[in-house]
């Protein structure tokens, strides 16, 4: 090949695809032909002229190809072809990407809220316990909530300890952490535990309405401590 050859390929152009686009594709359910015809639409502009035999040519497809690649994306509502009269009063086709547009607005919106509400529940353990608290922790506090962590209680267990606590009317690290050390006494290790030794013990409840005084604290409601222990 000549050199004077080669260097007009390298000015024949780039494609720019957005990175976003490349990353997510498949969620406008598109196959990788139909992505690449997309990106080439997408680099011609917003309204252009319908021209299927310069796209064969500068794509270096068969027509015939070009035809159902434009076809998929019109009945995947990603674009559409409209018949206008131009300047000189004649009709010509023109392909028109607003709807590519109003669908990758929304995919971008959609992302972006799932983005928030993931920065919410990814929301530290310290910070979900100062809220409920209403007041910053200690340097003391922090040190026992790091040791919860570093014994292995799983963030989600400690903020179910927190619920109770809180639905106990206490405020207080000790109460939590007589709960987990309850909890693993017998054997909860998750949320779903508690779930479930939570039904256990109200049918148990259900079948004995009198309850002995000398039941076990795992048997109790769970206000199981002194009442020292509450604020």
């Amino acid at each position: 090949m000549k050199s004077s050859k080669l260097i007009e390929l390298f000015k024949d152009g780039n494609l720019v695809i957005p990175m976003y686009l490349l990353k997510n594709y498949k969620k406008f359910h598109l196959d990788l032909n139909e992505f690449v015809f997309l990106m080439y639409l997408y680099n011609l502009g917003d309204r252009f002229l319908f021209n299927p035999n310069l796209f064969a040519d500068q794509l270096n497809i068969d027509l015939s190809k070009v035809m159902q690649l434009t076809s998929d994306l019109t009945d995947k509502g990603l674009i559409s072809i409209e018949t206008l009269e131009n300047d000189k009063g004649v009709m010509e086709d023109i392909v028109v990407l607003e709807n590519f547009y109003q669908k990758l607005k929304l995919a971008v919106v959609e992302d972006i809220n799932i983005d928030e509400s993931k920065k919410k529940e990814d929301s530290t353990i310290y910070e979900v316990i100062e809220k409920e608290f209403g007041r910053t922790l200690s340097s003391m506090e922090y040190e026992i909530i790091r040791a919860w962590l570093e014994q292995n209680y799983s963030e989600e267990l400690i903020r179910e300890a927190l619920k109770e606590a809180v639905l106990n009317g206490v405020s207080n690290l000790k109460y939590i952490d007589k709960i987990l050390y309850e909890w693993e006494k017998n054997g909860i290790k998750s949320v779903k535990d508690v779930d479930s030794h939570r039904k256990k013990r109200q049918a148990a409840i259900g079948k004995n309405k009198e309850v002995d005084r000398d039941i076990d604290l795992d048997s109790l409601e769970w206000d199981w401590f002194d009442a020292d222990d509450k604020d």
